[in-house]
């Protein structure tokens, strides 16, 4: 047996160890065919192999071959079928006999069984190519992010959970039908306790069985990029449960996690010694092996402040060996895969989180803006008469946006364990709340950044999430829910139809506030701006109505309101403008031109600059290029009209 691979193991440098542990069917030189089980325990005094091909009796041929001195052990079987079950019966460094499942297994068996099962995970047939070939990492495209829980999204039906593949259609008619360009799927790799959401893993390369087998997964995946959707993993790389059958004390040693005070995490699971070369070879394989076999476009890691620091604590200090091993993740996914996303779920201040792979940079493509989020909701929440003490919760999030290629969630944390649903946090009675969450979520979308949004926010419902119940799609039937549901919608596809909103949102050139320290009003408004297409955003974050509002804007024409949170196709009021909008030669907010509007309660407008309608491509890139960001500083200074740049530009 070749062997040329194991060094690289060691020295935490593989990727693709999938392709070697664990069991795998095979045609060995002289003609047999049978599974080969290759298993590394290097504290290990001795292993049986155990199943259902061999009676689980240790005497019935069962003892593996130690075939490498640094703890290899192999066995080769020609009486094993797909779906049978098997565990190692391991003599550890301690002297205990333990049976473990196996790490590097590709299925297992359904919860709260335990043991390992063979199955072949070759031979898969997508229909995806021309996905494949053409995606990105979505930077300059509009992502809006779909964040769900396969087992609780549709719930349990007929008594039992619905498949991957019985899961696909449904859901890809809901996220495209609603304009999300993107699903993320919560933790799927195996874990034995529901309440856990996937978070606590024992198998890193078995898929949750709760949902099927891993062809099964892998045509979810086929089908959700034949519909144009990506399909983004949620991976837990700091901590794994501490079930006995899993990684704790593998071999008799602290063979995966740290030994001593590191040792626990803050969720009664082990933390993983990510300085250990042979862990980090294990952790960066599972996520290629994910890339690799079922074609998914992003890893969003988990808890990667608590990687960063020793138990996520700052005054801990800096836990070296996990920014290495996410350096190195990083790396190796973007070298391999180099059209994969890596996402990271950090509310550390931890700085360069998305920069390149320099002293410093982890080399994440985006960061979760969880400082956005709670600054914005602890906003929503004030009673409107106390908003005017607190604008930098509005505003803040903009003076640091530009250090990290930030994404904004609204995720499944915000909506469980008494903290009440999106729409239950905001401020007032049943309609503002409403009123209130519709502003939100045009705030959400006007924001430069990527959007995430956990399943049945489009719902507007008031029932906390729950694994154990599917969302409460009945209240669709009831207008003010399934108007919500349309707006969300709507906001998705004015997201991706315009350039302002997604081309180089992370230019700082792209961004300017019109009106940021109103805070007596609580009115707030900017603009953005990309390939010549102009947006003006306002917001009115309280109860007063004014029928003609002024406010100043980066250039002279006619500008046409194309989303209003107070139209009654929203369960509003449905005072919106409906009529023509042109600029004045009024001096306001630093401009030399101003618009007026009819701005009603807790509105939030999108206003678009109509000149730029109809340019072609070429003269939309110059415009992008020519045209000033900066507001003029003086009445003094020339009014600039997008007209004016092309004339000036020929």
């Amino acid at each position: 047996m070749d062997l040329s691979w194991f060094d690289e193991y060691l020295s935490g440098n593989s990727h693709t160890a999938y392709k070697h542990f664990g069991a795998h069917l095979v045609t060995l030189e002289d003609g047999r065919k049978g599974w080969e089980f290759l298993l590394y325990a290097p504290e290990a005094q001795s292993v049986d192999l155990l199943g259902d091909f061999n009676s689980w009796s240790v005497m019935n041929n069962a003892a593996m071959e130690k075939i490498d001195y640094r703890g290899l052990f192999y066995k080769f079987i020609d009486n094993g079928w797909e779906y049978q079950s098997y565990k190692y019966h391991i003599l550890g460094k301690d002297g205990l006999y333990r049976e473990k499942a196996d790490p590097f297994a590709f299925f297992a068996e359904l919860p709260p069984a335990s043991a390992s099962r063979l199955f072949d995970i070759e031979g898969m047939i997508f229909h995806d190519d021309k996905f494949m070939k053409n995606r990105t990492r979505m930077f300059d495209q509009p992502m809006s992010i779909y964040e769900m829980h396969l087992g609780s999204w549709l719930g349990q039906q007929y008594g039992r959970n619905l498949s991957y593949e019985e899961i696909a259609q449904p859901l890809i008619d809901h996220v495209k039908g609603n304009g999300f360009t993107t699903v993320e799927i919560m933790p799927i790799t195996q874990y034995p306790f529901d309440g856990s959401w996937g978070y606590q893993a024992t198998g890193y390369f078995a898929v949750d069985s709760r949902y099927g087998n891993p062809k099964q997964l892998m045509s979810f995946v086929d089908r959700l990029h034949q519909a144009g959707l990506n399909v983004i993993l949620d991976f837990v790389a700091v901590h794994f449960a501490v079930d006995t059958y899993g990684l704790e004390r593998f071999d008799g040693s602290c063979m995966y996690e740290y030994q001593g005070e590191n040792e626990w995490s803050q969720w009664g699971t082990k933390n993983f010694d990510l300085g250990k070369d042979p862990v980090r070879s294990f952790l960066i394989s599972s996520m290629c092996y994910f890339l690799d076999y079922f074609h998914f476009d992003g890893i969003r890691m988990d808890a990667v402040s608590n990687i960063i620091y020793f138990g996520g604590n700052v005054n801990r200090g800096i836990n070296q060996g996990g920014v290495d091993f996410v350096k190195r993740a990083n790396w190796t996914v973007h070298n391999f895969y180099p059209n994969v996303m890596m996402i990271a779920e950090d509310s550390s201040a931890y700085g360069q989180v998305t920069k390149g792979f320099n002293s410093d940079g982890l080399g994440f493509d985006y960061k979760w803006d969880l400082g956005w989020m709670n600054d914005t909701l602890k906003y929503y929440k004030l009673d409107p008469i106390y908003k005017k003490f607190h604008p930098n919760l509005f505003n803040f999030s903009m003076a640091y946006f530009y250090s990290e290629n930030f994404l904004l969630p609204l995720s499944h944390d915000e909506v469980v364990h008494m903290k009440g649903t999106i729409v239950n946090k905001m401020y007032g009675d049943y309609y503002t709340k409403f009123a209130l969450a519709r502003n939100l979520y045009g705030y959400q979308f006007a924001h430069p950044g990527k959007k995430l949004n956990f399943m049945g926010n489009e719902l507007g419902t008031f029932d906390e999430w729950n694994e154990k119940k599917g969302l409460a799609w009945n209240l669709r039937s009831y207008p003010i829910h399934d108007s919500f549901t349309r707006m969300i919608r709507d906001l998705n596809l004015i997201y991706s139809s315009h350039p302002a909103m997604y081309v180089e949102e992370y230019n700082p050139n792209r961004f300017k506030w019109i009106m940021v320290d109103n805070s007596d009003q609580s009115v707030y408004a900017f603009y953005r701006q990309a390939r010549g297409e102009v947006m003006v955003f306002i917001f009115n974050m309280t109860p007063n109505y004014y029928e003609n509002y002024s406010i100043g804007v980066p250039y002279a024409g006619e500008y046409e309101e194309i989303f209003n949170s107070d139209k009654d196709i929203y369960s509003g009021g449905n005072q919106y403008n409906g009529q023509q909008i042109f600029t004045s030669d009024n001096w306001m907010h630093g401009f030399t031109q101003s618009v007026t509007i009819k701005l009603t309660s807790y509105a939030c407008i999108y206003l678009r600059l109509k000149e730029d309608v109809g340019l072609a491509e070429d003269e939309k890139e110059r415009l992008a290029k020519e045209a000033p960001i900066s507001a003029p500083k003086s009445p003094k200074s020339r009014k600039r009209s997008v007209k004016k740049i092309l004339k000036s530009a020929k």
